[in-house]
């Protein structure tokens, strides 16, 4: 799927690959961005932010973006998915938001 179908999900991903592999000499720019275009893949074929404003698919895929390159990034995104729900900030929903985080979880077997 070419990362226009999806929009910002796509974008940021490629983004953070991208940044990733500048700040980590060690890490191939090409393995970096194929693996988040397949991340990107799984979570727009999944659905996982579908049910989601504009708004919150934006704090989402950002969240996600960060998570995905912690040690841990599965605990990460449940940690993210918790403290949305104890502080959601400007979410417009807060719940969907969290649920979201936990499905992408799934999703991507983490």
């Amino acid at each position: 799927m070419p990362p226009s179908a999806a929009g910002p999900l796509f974008d940021e991903f490629l983004a953070t690959a991208d940044a990733v592999a500048l700040a980590r000499p060690e890490v191939d720019l090409e393995m970096a961005r194929e693996v988040f275009h397949e991340a990107a893949t799984l979570l727009h074929n999944g659905l996982a932010l579908d049910e989601l404003d504009d708004h919150d698919v934006t704090a989402v895929v950002a969240g996600l973006c960060s998570d995905l390159v912690a040690e841990d990034p599965g605990a990460a995104i449940r940690a993210r998915s918790q403290g949305t729900l104890a502080d959601p900030g400007d979410l417009h929903d807060p719940e969907g938001v969290s649920a979201a985080y936990l499905v992408a979880a799934a999703i991507l077997q983490l």
